[in-house]
């Protein structure tokens, strides 16, 4: 039974918006139809009384609260407005399954062992031609809906509340121009993980590779001892890795080389990679490793076909918050009161709040309720969801 439909209205509104970001773009926001949620949380936001200062040039949303009593504590809630490339977003269509009995078109308990955890419960899911979107619209319409419960109940005392929403999370780029003198809190969560009970404060220190084969193509009837053939070279490269260490293979604290994508001809080949790793020495090992092995191809072809570029993304957060660990107790020990079995795990990726973290605000990052991010598979859970959010009240309380 759908508790608070405040809640759920709001994010099947936007999760109904396209907001996929692009890899492809150099600009910010990656994608112009990021500015058309932007537009519709800002007109929410003054609805409710807060505070913009909307960031128009970079599509960043920031909003405040100011205290209803002499607490002066600033605590910053954060989520991204962007979905996934991997998948479509265009024309979302939300369906709600109430009371799920385990079966389902598109949802299979075989197939996703969780739904089990949801028999009996209500579940918002896609038609199965798109993403859903609770990647990060579930945590924007939680933090929502926590400003919604102090505007309608004044008399509730609250911190200082500070909420950001970025652009462009999905590809790395959420905090490139994000501006901590506009964001007034000094500590804060990202509310964009999954599974309800959840508190992350450990993520994957990460990097990106560019590789570029320069090959040489001849005609293959007069090829012999001439012709080098880019992509071949691609793959006996990739061959090279560990075979084990990748994501299909990997779980907890393990690190990957993922092979993103790789295209190519005779003449050139072009790879990417991401490199993740908990442990930064590994990870520096990583980095390393595949640039011997491109050093080792280059001296076999006797030539410096093979070019390779990194760029770090993130390092991992723990290395900030085990000086802050009150951030994680308080929502652990709340989400216990409320009687969820509550507990921290590593992030086998990265939010905002990693790169946040070092830019001086301590920012794990909290549950949200939804699951299968990032596929035509993804849902959310609508009890998880409205326990989410009071998780976000208490914590402002």
């Amino acid at each position: 039974m759908i508790v608070n439909e405040s809640l759920i209205n709001r994010f099947i509104k936007y999760v109904k918006i396209d907001t996929q970001s692009s890899e492809d773009s150099t600009a910010q926001p990656s994608s112009e139809k990021e500015r058309d949620l932007a537009v519709v949380l800002v007109n929410d936001l003054k609805e409710l009384g807060v505070q913009v200062d909307y960031d128009e040039k970079h599509c960043y949303v920031y909003g405040y609260l100011p205290a209803n009593n002499s607490d002066k504590r600033g605590l910053g809630f954060i989520s991204h407005m962007d979905t996934s490339p991997e998948c479509s977003d265009t024309n979302v269509k939300p369906r709600i399954i109430e009371n799920f009995d385990g079966r389902d078109e598109l949802l299979s308990t075989e197939d996703f062992p969780e739904l089990l955890n949801h028999i009996g419960g209500d579940l918002i899911a896609t038609d199965g031609t798109t993403l859903l979107g609770a990647d990060d619209k579930a945590g924007i319409a939680e933090i929502m809906y926590m400003l919604e419960f102090f505007n309608k109940n004044p008399d509730v005392n609250h911190r200082p509340i500070a909420v950001a929403f970025t652009p462009d999370e999905e590809i790395g780029r959420g905090t490139e121009n994000f501006d901590i003198n506009r964001f007034k809190a000094s500590q804060a969560y990202t509310v964009d993980g999954g599974k309800l009970g959840i508190v992350e404060y450990e993520c994957f220190n990460a990097a990106s590779a560019k590789i570029v084969i320069k090959g040489r193509s001849v005609h293959p009837g007069s090829a012999k001892n001439t012709m080098i053939n880019a992509s071949k070279i691609a793959m006996e490269l990739d061959s090279m890795l560990p075979p084990m260490q990748v994501p299909e293979h990997t779980e907890g604290y393990e690190g990957f080389y993922h092979l993103c994508s790789i295209k190519g001809t005779v003449e050139l080949a072009e790879m990417t990679y991401i490199i993740r790793d908990h442990d930064h020495n590994i990870f520096n090992d990583r980095k390393k490793n595949l640039r011997e092995i491109v050093n080792q191809l280059n001296d076999k072809y006797g030539q410096p076909l093979i070019e390779i570029e990194f760029k770090d993304q993130y390092s991992n957060m723990a290395d900030v918050i085990k000086n802050n660990m009150e951030l994680v107790e308080r929502p652990l020990n709340i989400l216990k009161e409320m009687g969820v079995n509550a507990g921290s795990l590593p992030i086998r990726g990265g939010t905002d709040g990693a790169s946040l973290s070092f830019m001086g605000i301590p920012c794990p990052n909290l549950c949200t309720g939804g699951y299968n991010y990032h596929s035509r598979y993804e849902y959310a859970s609508i009890q998880e969801m409205e326990k989410t959010a009071q998780l976000l009240i208490e914590l402002a309380k």
